[in-house]
């Protein structure tokens, strides 16, 4: 088995190991194996257990095999990365300052012309007598550059393992599907699943694909494959065949236009200081890449797939309008014009004819001439023909023309409305309906925006809004529940654990980053085993030793000013009085409650760094705070380094630092890692918030513009918070499916005809078959 196999990456992600084996073959009474005994106690200090049933099916498999997922399992860990941080022991603080900076940078310019006694680095810098102790960093404390690395980490702190099951082909089989079917939009970790198991598994003839992103990656494999007519077959409209030029053009899965990549690149690229701008190079390397030129395989290709779409020319031409101008930019690069001149290519003649002349009229177009003739009848009337639509503008209608008027006409037709769409509703219904606070909107291409209340909130009464947002409530409540009466049940019983109550449904909110060992939820809370939070952060596998400044950061909100004796209290107590939140971050290693590691701005050779915070709860508990906000960020110019790995370590005892290199990762330690991803468009990530009080850590994914810590809102991650509180859970899901289909509550999940536990709701894909409905 390869190292790399794609079967053993995506089992991993379903806490899981692939074995080609059949579960028909296992002796569940075999001997354990010394050799399979080695490989348990490689897996105890990686932080995972396994379950008796693939204890022994182990003994079944090869040692090369064990050998194999040992060395698999080591990597996704990073085990054999380079873990130094820029100080040694750094839970005891090097007692740096701003002022020893200023010293050194004076030191460092006047070296040629003055005799400065001190100690002379590798990369150059003089750093003087009396200000950083240089015994103990592992690298430059002026500029960050690291010279020591090293080759191992702490190993089975923690007596808690996370157990992994066995996974068949079968089993692989059912997660390909669940994926391929998934009834909401896939997030990164779900769509690089797909694009593996596409590599070495069939498509399967008879799945339905639901999802337009989802139905790139599959038309991208058959492409390469040749099987251009099979392709085409499973696009259905313009749109599609747009989205899939501008997949193959950008890597995106959803269609952006040329000006918005533009723009967010220049912006990327920018940076604070001036010498190190590039975003004027960055917009025009973007422009140069969207260049449109196609040779005549593909021109070929998307000709014979226009002329082959299920549709009229005018309806065809209707679709394509919305993105006029970037249609009429790849007909004349793909050549669509010659083509259609050709015999057999008749249909996309009358296409581009009904097209460039205008000859069909929008559906749209018809809406907004109604809206302007202030007809409600015939608006309402239209926007039934188009439940889709009419779910987008549901609450902007319901301003203009009246709640009960407009909620009775989509009642009509929400049945016919995916889940999923009726989900988004009720989840957003409250923050809509808010007349005071407006709203928080998540662009495309990452980051939040805030956006106003609709004016005509104005004009109605709080109790006028709280009836809108119970009305959109109850039409979702009774669309599901004849839907999930209609649905075959497996008994009369139904256990529901009750951590599902506290795990939002992940419709809206997809995540872009790579979960390597789970698949959990946004919202999804993990209780903190200790006294102590370690975070960590490491980037530059892979990549030359190169200027790559990465950061690590917390924002620590306080409940009230803090009162701290001495010269750091004063200052601490200053910053909390003006502004409620400390920052523990590059430019303030030390805080209340948080050390940092040391701010490390340079990789070395291929095996890359890594950075730290300790949080300790009980001095956070004491200095009154609420929340501790985790944050990384790219500080040099461009997105967050591919690969950059971020999360969390906890254990029930105290988690070792060395004093001779800082090392302070333990992989058994993990409680949630995420990897950023190649597509990766923001400049900052939350990635994390610690409920001081209830000793939770709620794990979420808040792309933000920011070089430093400072760029975050934090208004943004409250109103993301409240978002996922407001949030249908599972759990409420699921009691309603109980309710629908008479159900009785088991105690336990063995007891129960339908078992729904915690580790059901880890494969999102499952979780989102309760919507394809």
């Amino acid at each position: 088995m390869d190292t790399h196999n794609p079967l053993n990456t995506v089992a991993l992600r379903y806490q899981a190991i692939y074995l080609d084996i059949s579960r028909d073959d296992i002796d569940m009474t075999s001997g354990i194996t010394a050799p399979v005994t080695a490989f348990i106690a490689r897996l105890a200090e990686n932080g995972f257990g396994v379950t008796e049933e693939l204890l022994h099916a182990l003994n079944a498999v090869p040692v090369g095999t064990l050998v194999d997922i040992t060395r698999h399992i080591s990597d996704v860990m990073g085990v054999n990365l380079n873990w130094a941080p820029l100080v040694k022991g750094w839970n005891v603080p090097t007692g740096e300052t701003r002022f020893d900076h200023l010293v050194t940078l004076m030191a460092n310019l006047l070296k040629n012309h003055m005799d400065i006694s001190g100690t002379t680095l590798p990369c150059g810098h003089l750093i003087p007598q009396g200000t950083f102790p240089i015994e103990r960093y592992n690298g430059c404390p002026f500029c960050g550059t690291p010279f020591a690395t090293t080759n191992w980490v702490y190993q089975g702190q923690s007596s808690k393992l996370r157990l992994l099951r066995l996974f068949t082909a079968a089993d692989l089989e059912r997660a390909y599907r669940a994926l391929l079917e998934s009834a909401t939009p896939l997030d990164a970790t779900q769509l690089e699943s797909v694009g593996q198991l596409l590599q070495v598994l069939p498509l399967p003839s008879d799945v339905v694909i639901n999802m337009k992103e989802t139905l790139m990656l599959v038309v991208h494999h058959l492409v390469e494959q040749g099987r251009d007519t099979e392709a085409g077959t499973l696009l259905r409209t313009p749109t599609d065949v747009l989205r899939y030029l501008w997949y193959e053009k950008t890597g995106k899965v959803q269609i952006i236009e040329p000006r918005t990549l533009t723009h967010h690149a220049r912006k990327l690229y920018s940076h604070m200081w001036a010498p190190l701008d590039r975003g004027a190079d960055a917009a025009q390397a973007m422009r140069h890449q969207l260049r449109l030129k196609y040779d005549r395989r593909m021109c070929r290709r998307i000709a014979q797939w226009l002329t082959a779409l299920p549709m009229s020319a005018e309806q065809a031409a209707e679709m394509m309008n919305p993105k006029r101008g970037m249609w009429v930019r790849m007909i004349h690069a793909l050549r669509l014009g010659e083509y259609s001149r050709r015999q057999g290519f008749e249909p996309l003649a009358r296409l581009l004819d009904v097209f460039y002349r205008h000859d069909y009229s929008t559906w749209q177009g018809r809406v907004d001439h109604a809206r302007r003739s202030n007809a409600p009848d015939t608006v309402l009337s239209l926007l039934q023909q188009r439940p889709g639509t009419f779910s987008r503008c549901l609450f902007a209608t319901m301003l203009h023309y009246g709640a009960s008027r407009t909620l009775k006409t989509f009642d009509a037709v929400s049945d016919r409305l995916p889940a999923r769409l009726l989900l988004s509703l009720c989840n957003n219904a409250q923050e809509y309906f808010a007349p005071t606070s407006g709203r928080w909107a998540r662009p495309i291409i990452g980051g939040f925006r805030a956006i106003e209340p609709n004016q005509l909130l104005q004009l109605y009464s709080a109790s006028d809004c709280q009836r809108m947002i119970l009305g959109v409530m109850d039409i979702f409540r009774q669309s599901m529940a004849r839907r999930f009466a209609a649905q075959p049940t497996k008994g009369g019983t139904i256990y529901i654990d009750p951590a599902l109550n506290d795990i939002p449904v992940a419709v809206g909110d997809r995540s872009t980053t790579i979960q390597d060992t789970s698949c959990a939820l946004q919202g999804t809370r993990f209780k903190v085993e200790g006294d102590n939070v370690r975070l960590f952060m490491q980037w530059g596998k892979g990549l030359h030793a190169q200027h790559l400044d990465m950061d690590l950061s917390c924002a620590i909100a306080l409940r009230e000013s803090l009162h701290l004796p001495g010269a750091q209290g004063r200052r601490l107590n200053r910053e909390s009085t003006s502004r409620q939140t400390l920052f523990c971050a590059f430019n303030n290693l030390v805080c209340v409650g948080a050390k940092h590691s040391g701010d490390i701005r340079s990789i070395p050779e291929m095996v890359g760094t890594a950075e730290y915070i300790e949080l300790s709860l009980p001095e956070l508990e004491q200095a009154g705070a609420s929340y501790v906000t985790f944050t990384c960020n790219a500080y040099s110019h461009g997105a967050i380094s591919p690969n950059l790995v971020v999360g969390w370590m906890s254990a029930e005892h105290p988690m070792q630092i060395s004093e001779e290199t800082g090392v302070a990762y333990d992989p058994s330690c993990v409680q949630h890692m995420v990897r950023i991803s190649k597509g990766n468009l923001s400049k900052g990530l939350v990635f994390g918030v610690l409920d001081v009080a209830r000793r939770e850590i709620v794990w979420l994914e808040i792309p933000f513009d920011g070089q430093t810590l400072g760029g975050l809102d934090t208004d943004s991650v409250t109103a993301y918070l409240k978002r996922l509180r407001d949030k249908v859970t599972v759990g409420e899901l699921l009691a309603l499916k109980a309710e629908a289909q008479s159900l009785k509550p088991a105690k336990s999940a063995d007891l129960a005809d339908e078992s729904y536990t915690l580790e059901w709701a880890l494969d999102p894909a499952q979780v989102t078959r309760l919507l394809a409905l």
